[in-house]
């Protein structure tokens, strides 16, 4: 019998438990759709997201993955207003490739330590 889960989901749950955010140490989620890129810093304790970002708000034109080292950037801008450096990287089932490693990479430019 065939299980309901896709692949993806099946990979992304085995990586949520092993990671947990905190508020000292978030967990920088990343969802990626056709049309897009988001990410948000979860504090799994309380169960709150402290900040989020995405192609919409992020300032940045061409290919998507130039879009995805943008919103990058800008979450590692809004960590840094919250005093927060250090991130645990969850990619939620996604291979650490194209634009999921392109939002990594920006992040880290930005100053996130993963």
């Amino acid at each position: 019998m065939k299980s309901s889960l896709t692949s993806r989901d099946k990979i992304r749950l085995r990586i949520r438990k092993k990671i947990r955010g905190t508020a000292e140490r978030p967990r920088l989620s990343v969802f990626r759709s056709n049309k897009g890129i988001y990410c948000q810093l979860i504090d799994d304790k309380s169960g709150q997201t402290l900040a989020s970002s995405s192609i919409k708000e992020a300032t940045a034109s061409g290919s998507k993955i130039e879009i995805a080292k943008a919103v990058g950037v800008d979450i590692a801008e809004k960590a840094k207003s919250l005093n927060v450096e250090k991130v645990v990287f969850d990619r939620a089932g996604y291979l650490y490739h194209g634009r999921v490693k392109a939002l990594a990479d920006g992040a880290r430019e930005g100053g996130l330590q993963f």
